[in-house]
């Protein structure tokens, strides 16, 4: 089956949620609630398609048809805003390892910075559930991939609740065989690279890091 690369969830439920993460109200125990809940939403609807095996299975009555998930799966959290989307992947994917990347774009010397990786054993061929809540100037996004890919990973499918064109188009370029599932492509990108309107920086909402004045 053809993945494709832009997947829009439209859902009002979560379109709802997502009106309520755009609050510049929302305080950090509901942010950080938020973020679980749209994440066992949007991995719902980014997993229909998993393999499976079919087999039978002993009800209390007989015997039953069933099914299980074939693919070895792998949540990666691209660290630290898409650690607060890993408790919703695993509520969904009990089953799945977990991974972490450590990349952010250095505004300095206008690259990527590497400070921390690590994967389970034996990722090769793994199906990768990549996790950030937010996909700006796609810098950090392509280096994660890039890494990814030098373990020899299955599919990846990237988890992100908004993304900008710039982004989107960045990954495209390098990585057009992944596939991004998202709530909405914001219009644009301020001078700091931050997504507007977006929800602001999402590590330190969810962390309660830093006090906002909008």
């Amino acid at each position: 089956m053809s993945r494709e690369f832009l997947n829009i969830v439209e859902h009002p439920l979560l379109q709802h949620k997502l009106r309520i993460l755009r609050d510049k109200e929302t305080k950090p125990p509901e942010f950080r609630r938020l973020i679980e809940e749209i994440s066992v939403m949007i991995g719902y609807e980014a997993t229909k398609d998993l393999a499976v095996n079919e087999m039978t299975v002993e009800t209390p009555m007989g015997k039953a048809r069933a099914s299980r998930v074939s693919e070895r799966m792998v949540v990666v959290s691209i660290m630290r805003a898409g650690n607060g989307m890993i408790s919703g992947l695993l509520d969904l994917l009990p089953f799945a390892q977990v991974g972490h990347i450590g990349i952010y774009r250095d505004k300095f010397i206008h690259n990527t910075v590497e400070y921390f990786f690590r994967l389970p054993d034996d990722v090769e061929n793994a199906h990768i559930m990549l996790l950030d809540p937010l996909l700006a100037t796609g810098d950090t996004m392509v280096a994660a991939l890039d890494r990814l890919k030098d373990y020899e990973v299955g599919k990846i499918t990237v988890l992100t609740l908004l993304c900008a064109q710039k982004g989107l188009d960045q990954v495209k370029e390098f990585h057009p065989d992944v596939s991004i599932y998202t709530l909405n492509v914001e219009p644009e990108l301020d001078s700091n690279g931050y997504l507007l309107p977006g929800v602001g920086d999402a590590g330190d909402r969810i962390y309660g890091t830093k006090h906002y004045e909008y």
